[in-house]
């Protein structure tokens, strides 16, 4: 969350209300947000000096308006560049896509090559599990549950597949090959 704030305020400083509306324009159609967990991450992005308070309004509820600090555009490009982790592959790759213009042209193919080396190395693992499940003779009381459970296994396989495929020929066209 904080990372996906940060890029956010690089592209542009905002106010708390701005980022809501950012999140609702675009960055929710691959990570959702409450306006509770924006606020949380807002303040420990604050607290840590990755952003700063670059100004207030005037009145009484004195909108802040906050901007990226030196500190937080080094964090931003550490979090874009190193190995995506986590559990949720797409969104951590979304996230990093979405963000990927923010870093200069030259690091953006080593960013789509790691997010396509995790992508390879889920579907490695979840075609492991299909093969080994081939072998597995369910008790005949769970076949129906195991159809089901396995029809789940074969979507994710052909997600990851997609995924893949997808961002080789995104870094393809990023990064021609020499002939």
């Amino acid at each position: 969350m904080a990372h996906v704030i940060l890029g956010l305020l690089l592209i542009a400083p905002q106010s708390f209300y701005d980022l809501i509306k950012g999140f609702e324009k675009g960055v929710a159609l691959f990570y959702s947000a409450s306006s509770g967990s924006i606020k949380r991450a807002l303040d420990t992005l604050l607290a840590r000096g990755s952003i700063e308070v670059a100004s207030v309004e005037p009145g009484g509820r004195g909108r802040k308006v906050y901007r990226v600090t030196d500190s937080g555009r080094a964090e931003f490009r550490a979090w874009m560049t190193q190995e995506p982790t986590g559990p949720d592959l797409e969104t951590a790759a979304l996230s990093r896509l979405y963000f990927l213009g923010l870093l200069e042209p030259d690091e953006r193919g080593a960013v789509l090559r790691r997010v396509t080396a995790r992508a390879e190395a889920d579907l490695a693992t979840l075609s492991a599990l299909d093969s080994h499940l081939d072998t597995v003779d369910f008790p005949e009381e769970y076949r129906d549950v195991v159809v089901y459970q396995r029809a789940t296994l074969d979507y994710g396989i052909a997600a990851q597949r997609f995924m893949l495929d997808w961002f080789r020929e995104h870094l393809d066209r990023h990064e021609p090959q020499a002939p």
